[in-house]
């Protein structure tokens, strides 16, 4: 009974996440027909994760993917040394905006972020990194493993989110799911072809790993 109990819950939620994926690959697609490429101006950060002092002369975001090695490469190379030099000391902040370019568990994944920065945001990075270092080596990382369950685990190890609301909203009843297209908007609006894309102060860096290019961008903002 129990079995056959847990094979419905599991064909509801998939079920739901497909409406889901439904929903979110093609609305923004409809918005991004009339939107024109807006490289020249910085991407807006209000109510996106920020980390940094909030009026810092410098703002960096990442355009990410939960599914992408080479995000989860930047984030454990570069991020802590911009974190050290540039962002601790109060000279940037950075924000992080989801891309869905791996289509359903980027999807899934950007949900479940969301949803911890909406219950508890003050756990939203250690959810974040914990969710990139889940990611499995680079030449398996197209392997299905962003799961509902996984995601419920590693929420109850990094945050204190209600776990029922954290699941529904990976549902199609999900609260967050207009800020996630709204995050897909962005990207298909500043014209992100890669993840992850780095954007400091409306310059899109054509090396995401070029630190001294980071730093340069970073100095020619500060005062």
């Amino acid at each position: 009974m129990k079995q056959n109990q847990a094979l419905v819950v599991g064909t509801l939620i998939a079920v739901a996440l497909i409406a889901v994926v439904v929903v979110l690959l093609n609305r923004p697609a409809e918005q991004a027909e009339t939107a024109a490429p807006a490289t020249s101006e910085h991407v807006p950060t209000d109510g996106q994760p920020t980390l940094g002092e909030a009026d810092a002369p410098v703002s960096v975001v990442e355009f990410g993917d939960y599914k992408c090695p080479s995000c989860k490469q930047w984030g454990e190379t570069i991020y802590p040394q911009l974190k050290a030099d540039y962002i601790d000391t109060g000279d940037a902040s950075f924000s992080y905006i989801n891309v869905l370019f791996h289509g359903q568990e980027s999807i899934l994944a950007s949900l479940a972020s969301e949803s911890v920065y909406k219950q508890d945001p003050d756990a939203f990075w250690d959810f974040h990194k914990a969710l990139y270092g889940a990611q499995p080596a680079s030449q398996q990382h197209d392997e299905a493993w962003v799961t509902v369950e996984r995601l419920k685990q590693i929420a109850g190890e990094t945050t204190s989110v209600d776990m029922a609301k954290f699941e529904d909203d990976l549902s199609e009843n999900s609260s967050v799911l207009e800020q996630v297209s709204l995050d897909d908007g962005f990207v298909k609006e500043y014209g992100v072809q890669f993840t992850p894309s780095i954007m400091i102060n409306g310059v899109m860096l054509e090396d995401p790993f070029d630190y001294e290019a980071i730093e340069r961008l970073i100095e020619q903002g500060a005062p």
